[in-house]
């Protein structure tokens, strides 16, 4: 983005959410060569398809900047286009476009607006798993007034460990909100971590949340190899968020190896991040098998989840339809990059949340 800036900013945005227009009108106004045209669609089913005839061309044609969810033009209709900023924190359906793959045109991403909400989620799924929610809410329904002994023992979190595979804007704001319970984070990355500058967060945060100095962890681990994954999950892991991107990588990064150093511990598995970063057969066989104490799903493999899947009815899982990063403040946080990085443009400074195509994150 090392270009000027054009006389006149054309932001088209394609999504699939109401407009709030305020949110658009505050960013006119504090960047008045700005012209913001907003088109609303839904998706055919289960994809993120758009109806051909619903794709404005002659917009698209003169738009320099794209907000998308699901819609990524053709290099030919992308004649002015310079930057495509994604409402999704993942780029894995991008990865596959002819821009990505055929242009230079930078992608920005939305990491980090749902970093509070989907830390939420987790600790919601941890507490409930401690306190075995899943047992009350069945006593409750059937009216009965259970017993300790239904219960059992309840371990809390003072003093688990808790792995966070990936430590990005949701490892971060996990990682803040386990300390506070009382329990010992530590953190793996891809690359390495070693000096207090490079464990800074310097993407977009929720102000006020998250880890961005990197303080918390007690330990850094980094690499993409079997044997430094392995060093990581060996570090007596109560409970392992995964919170990676998808790249051809971490495809099935957790399988039956995995889950056998886990089970050590009898981890709590929770995965917020793609579902075919998990090995789905190894860890039905795992849970059945009393390796692991348990697993919290928001994705899965595929997605929708299958009727026939095992995961459904093991009493030690909970799965989600990929809802933990819902939230009232997505779209204005979305645009709040947005918005900042309309005045980097014009100042000549680094994008925040810039897509590293290499990588895939």
């Amino acid at each position: 983005m090392g270009e000027a800036p054009p006389s006149k900013e054309h932001i088209l945005c394609l999504l699939p959410f109401p407009n709030n227009q305020p949110i658009l009108d505050s960013i006119i106004k504090k960047h008045p060569n700005v012209e913001i045209v907003y088109k609303q669609f839904s998706y055919q089913k289960g994809t993120r398809i758009i109806n051909k005839e619903d794709i404005p061309e002659d917009e698209v044609e003169k738009a320099t900047i794209l907000v998308t969810l699901g819609y990524i033009p053709t290099p030919q209709l992308a004649k002015n286009l310079r930057l495509i900023h994604l409402f999704s924190a993942g780029v894995d359906w991008a990865s596959q476009t002819p821009i990505w793959k055929e242009t230079n045109i930078p992608f920005t991403n939305s990491s980090g607006v749902h970093a509070p909400q989907i830390s939420e989620w987790v600790v919601m799924q941890i507490l409930s798993n401690a306190h075995k929610q899943k047992l009350l809410l069945e006593l409750q329904k059937k009216h009965v007034w259970g017993s300790h002994a239904d219960i059992g023992a309840v371990k809390d979190s003072v003093g688990q460990r808790l792995g966070v595979l990936g430590y990005g804007a949701i490892g971060r704001q996990a990682a803040k909100v386990a300390k506070a319970m009382g329990m010992d984070v530590i953190a793996y990355t891809a690359s390495p971590r070693k000096t207090p500058e490079s464990k800074k967060y310097t993407d977009y945060t929720v102000p006020g949340t998250g880890d961005p100095e990197g303080l918390i962890p007690s330990a850094w681990y980094s690499g993409l190899t079997k044997s430094e994954l392995h060093n990581f999950l060996s570090q007596s892991i109560d409970i392992l968020l995964i919170s990676v991107p998808l790249t051809p990588q971490t495809r099935h990064f957790l399988s039956t190896s995995e889950f056998s150093i886990l089970s050590s511990q009898k981890a709590f598995v929770i995965n917020i991040a793609r579902g075919p970063i998990v090995d789905h057969d190894a860890l039905i066989s795992a849970l059945k098998n009393g390796d692991l104490r348990g697993a919290a799903l928001d994705v899965t493999e595929p997605e929708p989840l299958p009727k026939e899947s095992e995961l459904w009815d093991l009493e030690n899982v909970s799965v989600t339809p990929h809802v933990s990063g819902i939230g009232t403040a997505y779209f204005d946080r979305s645009f709040e990059i947005l918005e900042g990085n309309l005045g980097r443009i014009e100042r000549g400074e680094g994008l925040w949340n810039l897509v590293d195509r290499r990588r895939g994150y």
